[in-house]
């Protein structure tokens, strides 16, 4: 009994510290075959991290308790061309613009998700086309332009000054609050975290409106970093989303074993990896058949089977 409880704690050891040795070994190898290139483009790597950090914060939350949202893309799409069509009249209006719009598609998930009982997967597909739909509308002839003012915003201090300001408000109201001690609860299982006396529907409405916020809020990193949207602005963000907290050692069930950090190992390990893929050259098919083995190796590594099936 004491052997197996021995191996069990040196596996837990060993695969909550394999992200951290994947992405070292990432930048090692990466940096080696770019002949240095991937060491002497950190600053652009950086620049590309942001709006991934700061959209998978509140996808973190919402896997946390066990759901998924595949409508970060379509939410970014939307809130950008908010930004860009407020910052001729202010830029602080702008950003307050873009974090309303996100909060309100969130909130349209939330509803359907809470009060129509509809599986949050199924919802934010459909939220994810329906706004798609939208964005290619608006921006299908020509980019929607921001204002000139937002490339004085363009600069690491801002765009970095954010980001960090996301995670570590993020990090401390989900370690040291109530807050993360019920995401973690709903996502272990949430009849048992309703009967504690947690209100599971109001906190779950609240975390989708909370996660489209914050990417509202990356939106407007999106458009200083820019300058513009197009009708592809946001493609494919929820995917890079969603692999890069795998990436990251996220269990993709939620509950007890998520870590914050799931976070900021994911996010740089996706960014590097397909940084250094595209610096040697490589066919975006051939890139994509890589991504997808890595993924598939990180998901059986970190999904816990018997609570797949709770994933809501």
């Amino acid at each position: 009994m004491g052997k197996k409880l021995k191996k069990q704690t040196i596996m837990r050891m060993i695969r909550s510290a394999l992200p951290i040795i994947g992405l070292i070994a990432v930048c090692i190898i990466f940096n080696i075959l770019t002949h240095g290139s991937m060491w002497s483009s950190r600053k652009l790597i950086l620049n590309q991290v942001y709006v991934v950090l700061i959209s998978a914060t509140g996808v973190f939350f919402i896997m946390t308790m066990g759901g998924l949202d595949f409508s970060q893309g379509s939410i970014m799409g939307i809130a950008s061309i908010v930004v860009c069509k407020l910052s001729g009249v202010n830029m602080v209006l702008a950003v307050v613009g873009g974090i309303l719009a996100g909060a309100a598609i969130g909130a349209f998930n939330g509803f359907f998700y809470v009060n129509r009982k509809i599986k949050s997967f199924i919802v934010t597909i459909c939220t994810m086309f329906l706004f798609r739909g939208f964005i290619k509308y608006m921006a299908s002839n020509s980019p929607v332009a921001a204002s000139m003012a937002v490339y004085d915003y363009d600069t690491t201090a801002v765009k970095l000054g954010i980001t960090a300001a996301v995670l570590i408000i993020g990090f401390i109201v989900f370690r040291f609050t109530k807050f993360g001690i019920y995401l973690k609860a709903i996502g272990a299982g949430e009849k048992a975290a309703k009967f504690s006396g947690i209100r599971t529907e109001r906190m779950k409405f609240l975390i989708y409106v909370l996660a489209g916020a914050i990417t509202g809020l990356a939106a407007f990193i999106n458009i200083v970093k820019n300058g513009s949207a197009t009708a592809n602005v946001g493609n494919q963000l929820e995917t890079q989303i969603l692999i890069a907290l795998v990436l990251g050692g996220m269990p993709i069930s939620g509950g007890a074993k998520v870590r914050f950090e799931n976070i900021i190992v994911g996010s740089l390990l996706y960014i590097v990896l397909n940084n250094g893929l595209t610096m040697m050259g490589l066919t975006t098919q051939a890139m994509q058949l890589i991504q997808g083995v890595v993924f598939l190796i990180f998901v059986a590594v970190f999904a816990d089977r018997q609570s797949l099936s709770v994933i809501k």
